[in-house]
């Protein structure tokens, strides 16, 4: 059983930082690991992710305050959030993927931006 666990979010004013963390404990080699959020009544979307062999994505909105980062020796990514704003509040999921072995998914941890 994959187990993504997530840790480091919270409360944080507009402006502030905040760092994600997400590990697991599984041998799989993920070839992509990332970050999604889902703030109320709104779909799931990508916020950040990076492949193996370090190449990352970001979303428009985060592009220049969040930088993903990862461990591959601990199969663990993590999401330095910057200047945070508002409507950077949603619950922040982890997802790794891995060829042959399909996607996972945290359970979630939630940012609260306040104004």
């Amino acid at each position: 059983q994959v187990q993504l666990v997530e840790s480091g979010g919270g409360l944080v004013q507009a402006g502030g930082s905040l760092r994600l963390s997400c590990a697991t404990t599984s041998r799989i080699i993920f070839s992509t690991m990332g970050w999604y959020r889902q703030a109320p009544g709104k779909q799931r979307d990508l916020v950040a992710d990076i492949t193996i062999g370090g190449n990352s994505t970001y979303a428009d909105t985060v592009k220049g305050r969040f930088t993903i980062s990862r461990d591959k020796a601990k199969s663990t990514v993590y999401l330095q959030m910057t200047s945070l704003k508002p409507e950077d509040t949603a619950v922040y999921y982890c997802n790794a993927r891995a060829t042959g072995w399909g996607s996972y998914w945290g359970k979630g941890t939630l940012v609260t931006v306040s104004s």
